[in-house]
């Protein structure tokens, strides 16, 4: 009995790994600053589906070069900065920034998301260079 077990889960493990090396197994992540040119910096902002952003401030130079990217991990979300007219939602969730001086800016969900979308909130620091 325990044979035929054995037997069984072998081959279905075989089945797995042939299905797996004929239609290609999943990408890689691409590390997307690394082409970037010297002196950009790529801020990607995640949005989860449990009313939080990737992290509680996210942190760039003055005098940086930002690509300000917007991910929506679950859920449908947006990211606004009232300060720099900057709203990310929909087909537009990526923006280039340049700070000429150091500040912060409150980044916020421009969705109606669900019960914590009021919460939904993130920092953007710009430092002194």
């Amino acid at each position: 009995m325990h044979k035929w077990i054995m037997f069984v889960l072998l081959s279905a493990a075989s089945l797995l790994g042939v299905y797996l090396l004929t239609f290609g197994l999943p990408a890689k992540p691409v590390d997307e600053s690394a082409s970037l040119p010297e002196g950009t910096v790529l801020v990607k902002v995640e949005a989860n589906s449990d009313f939080t952003y990737g992290e509680e401030e996210y942190k760039v130079k003055v005098g940086d070069k930002v690509i300000l990217k917007l991910q929506n991990k679950s859920g449908i979300h947006g990211l606004k900065i009232d300060e720099l007219n900057v709203d990310l939602e929909g087909d537009n969730l990526e923006t280039n920034l340049e700070f000429d001086k150091p500040g912060e800016y409150v980044m916020h969900c421009s969705v109606p998301c669900g019960t914590g979308h009021m919460e939904m909130k993130t920092k953007l620091i710009v430092e002194a260079a």
